[in-house]
């Protein structure tokens, strides 16, 4: 019986195999280490004017570079060496100023033909390559301020709806403290806001007026809204780290006001510690009547425009906000179109029903933080961080009628509308938060276990080719081939699928390569009882395959099953796991079985063989 596949089954088995040659190819490009800068901005342009001024800077002290590229929003600058990525870092901001962001990143080698195909290195977890590490502080002060705010319109408020008279009513050091007209409007005021706001408690010192009262939050709605705090801004954090395409990030909470963000295999960092770093929101203001409010200067995507003067007080802000995205408008310019919750298009319905006529300011507020030279006592240069708030008008439009939920903002540009809506849609921040650290992160392992680790797995992998060359002979040459060849595709399709590969990772693949190995054994051993039981060398190998191909199949499908299963359970190292061993699968199931039967097909198929070696 002669073992022949068709023409097209051996072209298809050969594409695959050219397929995974090329696709795992781009594994052995190593990137460059690099230093990476871009705007605070998205619309800030960076240019060749700003490539020769960071050029310089590195010149001048000593930092050997060799190539520098810019494409008008980041600039990229490929070093020697990996040692000198920090020293770099801290001369380009240095000379810069805290006007760009200056992040540290691998720039890719892959050839142009290669990535033209969609070639590219594998990802590698934290615990194989390190990655982006960043620690953010929370502003847990100005959550409460903003509390203490809100409450502070709210009691005003009830007051006045109470005829409850005051002369006063102002925050000072983290209170409301009202001064009343007489010790009778004192109690209240008391009485009723023991009964209204439970989370507000009069305070009294020795020797105060009796016409005083101080209001402060209790320390269990204090807790309560540092918690929340926190809470939120992971939420928030987590949904703009997932909004980058980041395989398996790190979002965390560390201690009472900080917050830890892991990014493994980032390449663009830049981009990473711009969206990560920036504590952005919206207010939506009228414009103020009178002389009462707060002036704010007008940004246009041309230049500074007039300064306008705004309400103190907000008709909604961007914790209102439950979807925003970016689009163009009938005229070609970009917009955001906003969606708001039920609350905010009740709050926006009501304000602007009795105000058309009157212009609506949108207020940017960012919190970001600028870096200040100075010198220690070696006189070595120290950049400190220092917070501060930025905020401008980006719209003031004249309303022309009852706004609802719905509703857009213009006058930004293209790249500048794709952040906010981003930062909008990831969900409102409770409270400012400021980059105190950042750092690349090596293997958490240590390079010396990986490199234990490597040199163990080469070293099963040498006694598995051994072993099937003794036992199975030339039958193992095929084996071993199919072995080598199935390593090959399940990087390619590592790679191609933007997988991320971390030590539990690596288990995964030798356990396929186990799995992979243990179908052969199946084949070969069938075909050894075929030719025991006096078939023919032909039909001996066409049993061997068809036969063992059911025992092969059912293993490597429950096999899959629970590989799903981990992967839809589990997280972290576990969908790791269980991404390697679905693809190992896979490729060994085409392997142990197609790539196998068609070397033995083209070696002995069809021939007159007097004895096999097997």
């Amino acid at each position: 019986m002669p073992n022949k596949f068709p023409l097209w089954k051996n072209l298809m088995v050969l594409l695959v195999v050219v397929f995974g040659f090329i696709y795992a190819s781009a594994n052995l490009f190593p990137p460059d280490p690099a230093i990476q800068l871009s705007g605070q901005s998205g619309a800030m342009q960076i240019d060749a004017a700003v490539l020769q001024k960071v050029e310089r800077s590195l010149d001048e002290a000593g930092i050997e570079y060799f190539a520098g590229e810019t494409d008008d929003e980041s600039l990229l600058i490929r070093l020697r060496d990996i040692d000198l990525q920090l020293r770099a870092k801290e001369v380009i901001q240095a000379e810069m100023g805290g006007d760009y962001i200056v992040a540290l990143n691998l720039a890719p080698t892959t050839p142009q033909w290669l990535s033209d195909l969609g070639g590219k290195p594998m990802k590698l977890g934290l615990d194989l390559s390190g990655g982006v590490h960043f620690l953010l502080e929370v502003d847990l002060d100005s959550a409460l301020a903003t509390r203490i705010e809100s409450d502070l319109e709210d009691v005003k408020k009830v007051l006045r709806e109470e005829r409850i008279r005051y002369r006063s009513l102002a925050i000072k050091d983290g209170r409301i403290v009202g001064q009343f007209r007489d010790e009778e409007q004192v109690e209240k005021a008391k009485a009723l806001i023991r009964t209204t706001y439970r989370d507000l408690q009069p305070q009294s010192e020795p020797g105060q007026s009796p016409l005083l009262l101080s209001l402060k939050l209790s320390d269990i709605a204090s807790g309560e809204i540092e918690d929340n705090a926190i809470k939120q801004n992971l939420t928030s954090l987590r949904n703009r780290v997932n909004e980058l395409g980041v395989s398996e990030p790190l979002v965390s909470r560390q201690g009472k006001n900080r917050i830890v963000v892991e990014l493994p295999g980032v390449q663009d960092t830049a981009e990473a510690k711009r969206i990560i770093g920036k504590t952005a929101n919206l207010e939506f203001r009228l414009a103020a009547i009178d002389r009462v409010g707060e002036v704010f200067p007008f940004r246009t995507p041309s230049g500074q425009g007039p300064d306008a003067r705004l309400e103190n007080k907000a008709v909604i802000t961007g914790e209102n906000v439950t979807d925003a995205r970016a689009s163009f408008d009938e005229n070609g310019r970009p917009q955001v179109n906003i969606t708001l919750d039920a609350k905010g298009g009740w709050q926006m319905g009501y304000a602007t029903r009795d105000n058309i006529g009157r212009r609506l300011g949108v207020l940017f507020i960012e919190y970001k933080t600028k870096l200040v030279k100075s010198f220690d006592e070696s006189g070595e240069l120290v950049l400190t961080p220092v917070p501060f708030v930025e905020k401008h008008i980006i719209s003031l439009a004249t309303v022309q009628a009852q706004l609802g939920k719905s509703f857009r903002i213009t006058g930004l540009e293209q790249r500048e509308s794709s952040e906010l809506a981003l930062l909008l849609r990831a969900g409102a921040l409770a409270a400012p938060m400021y980059i105190v650290e950042e750092r690349t992160i090596g293997p958490s392992l240590g390079a010396d276990n990986i490199e234990l680790g490597v040199k163990s797995v080469t070293i099963g992998m040498v006694m598995v080719l051994l072993f099937m060359l003794v036992i199975y002979r030339a039958f193992g040459v095929f084996a071993n081939i199919a072995l080598a060849m199935n390593l090959v595709l399940l990087i390619a399709f590592m790679s191609l699928m933007g997988a991320t590969l971390t030590l539990p990772g690596i288990a995964g693949i030798v356990l396929t390569v186990g799995m992979a190995v243990d179908a052969n054994v199946l084949i070969f051993s069938r075909i050894r009882e075929e030719l025991a039981a006096g078939s023919s060398i032909q039909g001996a190998i066409s049993a061997g395959y068809d036969r063992a191909f059911v025992s092969i199949l059912d293993a490597n499908v429950t096999t899959l099953i629970v590989a799903l299963i981990l992967f839809l359970i589990g997280s972290g190292p576990v969908q790791g796991f269980a991404v390697t061993l679905s693809i190992g699968i896979v490729t060994s199931m085409f392997t142990a079985i197609l790539l196998t039967r068609s070397l033995v097909n083209l070696t002995v198929g069809g021939r007159k063989i007097e004895k096999l070696w097997i």
